[in-house]
């Protein structure tokens, strides 16, 4: 992909580029309310859905193009860049007649590689920039995918939102982060910007700092947060939402690490993890070696492949010492399952004469 800058005219390169403002456009009054707010602060882009994608119908899905017209008053009385999301070709003229500088495509679109094509489409030939919120489910391809089918009608100033992914279990947070997919977009495409969305990650407003300042750890170019002059009573996602005020405090409190200090101190250091992660291999290497001589027993006394029992056994004393020695849990039981998936396969070769 061939990639330009985001930044619009006038707006500070220096990270973090902040986007904020309400999840939904309600009334003229709410937006021109945080508007005035966010602009009197020095925030420089405004965000504000128009058109709101719910889960179930009968809930508030936006109030349409009438508040493309309070947007456009926004940019008129504070000189503000606004943008909204965009779900349909509909959508992407509307946006466009209105004069709105920035579009991103939600979630739930980016799922559909259809919409994101028919939006593509759309966008040709337009010079603004587009970002691309990942897919619901934690699939980087598809998330490259959109990117990829906006790249390839000409757009370059591309840029991508992560807002964390749906889990069916309840955790602390309403999408999880998942850091290392947004990481390997960008060990990828080291130029594709990347915003964070700790509003949607979150769910919970008090969540916004900590995994606003995750992000700037993690290098991420910018921060787009859901702001709201009256967020107890906002039409959608109330709990996740700041004023103009605390959106202050959370920027001012954040920690902005230099990306382009020497890390010359750290080559020893490295060293040391470079040749840890040879023993790794050489441990993992050699655990796959004794567990193809189980396979092997295994095809010789017509034994299945899978003990439930043994691997059970593992997963449960493993996940314990791990934890004992300071790891999360978590990370231990996704090893384990990498590890005991790839000794099912080579089993499973062993079993099928294919080795």
């Amino acid at each position: 992909m061939k990639l330009e800058s985001i930044l619009l005219p006038g707006v500070d390169p220096k990270r973090p580029l902040v986007i904020a403002g309400p999840c939904s456009a309600e009334t003229e009054e709410q937006v021109m309310n945080t508007a005035h707010q966010l602009a009197a602060d020095g925030i420089k882009i405004m965000r504000a859905g128009i058109w709101k994608p719910r889960t179930k119908p009968g809930g508030f899905e936006g109030v349409g193009s009438e508040g493309l017209g309070w947007l456009k008053k926004v940019k008129q009385e504070t000189g503000m860049y606004v943008s909204t999301e965009v779900a349909t070709q509909k959508h992407v003229y509307e946006a466009l007649k209105y004069g709105v500088d920035m579009l991103w495509i939600g979630a739930r679109t980016t799922a559909n590689p259809f919409a994101v094509q028919e939006i593509a489409e759309a966008l040709q030939g337009v010079d603004i920039p587009v970002l691309v919120k990942n897919p619901v489910n934690p699939d980087l391809e598809l998330w490259i995918g959109a990117l990829e089918r906006l790249s390839n009608v000409g757009l370059t100033r591309l840029g991508a939102i992560h807002r964390g992914f749906s889990s069916y279990d309840k955790k602390i947070y309403r999408n999880l982060p998942q850091w290392h997919i947004p990481i390997e977009l960008k060990r990828r495409y080291p130029d594709l910007p990347i915003i964070c969305d700790p509003s949607h990650i979150g769910g919970k407003r008090d969540l916004i700092l900590p995994l606003s300042q995750q992000a700037m750890d993690l290098n991420f170019e910018g921060l787009i947060i859901e702001t709201h002059c009256n967020p107890d009573e906002a039409w959608s996602d109330a709990s996740q939402q700041v004023t103009p005020t605390r959106l202050k405090e959370i920027l001012s409190a954040l920690i902005i690490r230099d990306v382009k200090q020497t890390t010359e101190d750290l080559s020893e250091l490295r060293q040391q993890i470079d040749e840890l992660d040879n023993q790794l291999l050489e441990l993992l290497a050699k655990r796959m070696r004794v567990s193809c001589e189980i396979g092997t027993f295994k095809k010789e006394h017509n034994l299945t492949i899978v003990q439930t029992n043994r691997y059970d056994e593992i997963l449960h004393t493993r996940i314990a010492q791990a934890e004992e020695m300071g790891m999360n849990p978590e990370f231990m039981r996704v090893v384990l399952e990498a590890i005991h998936e790839e000794s099912v396969r080579q089993q499973v070769d062993i079993m099928n004469n294919k080795v």
